[in-house]
């Protein structure tokens, strides 16, 4: 018992959200095998179900230990469904309501710290998510250092605790103000702001919940980026001057094998199709068309964007979901005989649903990605070299479209949110530009130099131009994190 005691135990409790479990899960694999730690997730018995068959797959293939521990889901919140314990279903403007919930989790989840402690497994630290500020609380009640894990990068986490914490838009009449005085060089435009931020006044529940999260994330022990200095190195020195404890990149945290897709996809017959389908075609002539899991576009914007699409004749494969403005699912939502044409020319590949993300990013035939900026996503998509075509929708995504395509220069923005005027014209034009023009050309070469830097970051060794042995970036701060952990785990005499 004795050793067992001494070894490192991190607990982490991440949003009910896949976006979120995944990278929770692949940090927390990545930390077992480096510091051979012993993991525990924590979540609602939904979650911690589904995640059950990665976690036994991961430990038999790699001989470490992850754990699984269930939270009972809160239940009787006014206006969410009652049977729902995670963001799958749950429509986007529901989300808060899921969120604010959580921090009725706050006893069950000190409970189960002292059960872990008292059955010969106290923990060492705990991570959690940004939302869960909450559990800083528990943790200094127990004595446990507490890091946040961002499973957005740096710019993204800059920018949302500058707007949340300071609401600098209403403090002005302009619609382009900038971010004093946190990030006085950095500006915005409202119509880059998710709606929940420009309907915000110092009354909305939102705005109050965050404002009782965010300081508890800069008080915390310390943060883990999802994200390589490369990518955005002024934003994550800035986050290390402005009290977010220890600061470590540690991204990008993407699934270990491309067998994982996006959403929940595992069917072989979608993996083989898309294969087959992309083998056919040249080198980057391809534009992959996804918004991910929890974002719809509208009605209006789909019609736009399939005519537009079907007028360049570029080829192109899209995961196709209704949109936000249609009840009825079932409907057929697509313009009338758009999907037949696609079949007959063989320019689409329509997949309703998920699609193998990282199967389709990883092929030599596709050359561009029209994205709503997830963070996933945009780290997926930079891991493979493919630049994209922004359309950020809500949250961080539009912080991440703004870095994409003016800091980091690997994108091209085509709209902006559900309400953004989209005309068939405009998506004609720049997915022309972008596939086959010189300005996609300069946007792959960009793209193509992040994946390489992207792969440094997790290099164990490699020599630099001046002849110098180096560590990775994310492999350094991993190991930093590592050793920082093992301080904390108590001798046998103690």
């Amino acid at each position: 018992m004795a050793g067992e005691q001494r070894r490192g135990h991190i607990v982490m409790l991440p949003l009910m959200a896949q976006g979120h479990i995944i990278p929770f899960f692949e940090l927390g694999k990545l930390l077992a095998k480096q510091g051979g730690f012993l993991i525990t997730i924590v979540n609602t018995p939904r979650n911690v179900l589904r995640l059950l068959p990665k976690v036994s797959t991961a430990c038999k293939a790699h001989d470490i230990d992850i754990r699984l521990e269930e939270l009972p889901f809160p239940r009787g919140t006014q206006g969410l469904p009652p049977d729902v314990e995670n963001t799958d279903s749950l429509p986007y403007n529901l989300m808060f309501l899921l969120v604010r919930n959580c921090e009725q989790l706050e006893r069950p989840f000190e409970n189960l710290l002292w059960r872990l402690r008292d059955g010969g497994h106290p923990p060492t630290c705990v991570v959690s998510d940004m939302f869960f500020g909450w559990t800083l609380d528990i943790c200094n009640r127990m004595g446990i250092p507490r890091a946040t894990f961002m499973t957005m990068g740096a710019f993204a986490t800059a920018v949302y605790y500058s707007l949340w914490m300071n609401l600098p838009h209403k403090k002005t009449d302009s619609d382009t103000f900038s971010l004093a005085p946190e990030l006085p060089h950095v500006s915005f435009h409202t119509s880059q702001l998710p709606l929940s931020l420009r309907l915000t006044d110092d009354t909305d529940p939102w705005h109050l919940f965050l404002k009782r999260q965010i300081p508890r994330n800069l008080r915390s022990w310390g943060t883990l980026l999802n994200t390589f200095d490369a990518l955005e190195s002024k934003f994550v020195d800035h986050l290390r001057s402005n009290s977010c404890g220890h600061v470590w990149t540690v991204g990008p945290v993407l699934p270990e094998a491309f067998n994982g897709t996006h959403g929940c996809c595992t069917d072989g017959l979608v993996h083989e199709t898309c294969s087959t389908w992309l083998d056919s075609l040249p080198p980057s002539s391809v534009l992959y068309i996804s918004f991910g899991t929890m974002v719809r576009i509208s009605r209006c914007q789909m019609e736009a964007l399939a005519l537009g699409l079907e007028a360049t004749r570029v080829p192109f494969i899209w995961a196709v979901r209704p949109p936000c403005d249609v009840t009825d699912e079932s409907a057929d939502f697509l313009p009338e005989g758009f999907e037949e044409r696609m079949v007959g020319s063989k320019q689409g590949l329509l997949l309703k649903g998920w699609a193998p993300q990282l199967l389709i990013l990883s092929h030599p035939s596709t050359g561009g990605f029209l994205s709503h900026c997830g963070w996933n996503s945009t780290l997926e998509s930079l891991s493979q070299g493919v630049p994209m075509i922004g359309w950020p929708i809500a949250a961080d995504q539009f912080y991440n479209s703004k870095l994409l395509e003016e800091e980091v220069g690997v994108s091209v923005e085509i709209c902006r949110g559900v309400d953004g005027e989209l005309h068939q014209s405009k998506v004609e034009k720049i997915v022309r530009m972008f596939m086959e023009g010189d300005l996609g050309m300069e946007l792959r070469k960009k793209a193509r130099q992040l994946r390489d830097t992207a792969k440094l970051a997790f290099s164990s060794s490699w020599v630099s131009t001046d002849g110098k042995t180096c560590k990775g970036s994310s492999i350094a701060n991993i190991d930093e994190f590592v050793n920082e952990v093992n301080l904390l785990v108590p001798s046998p005499e103690s």
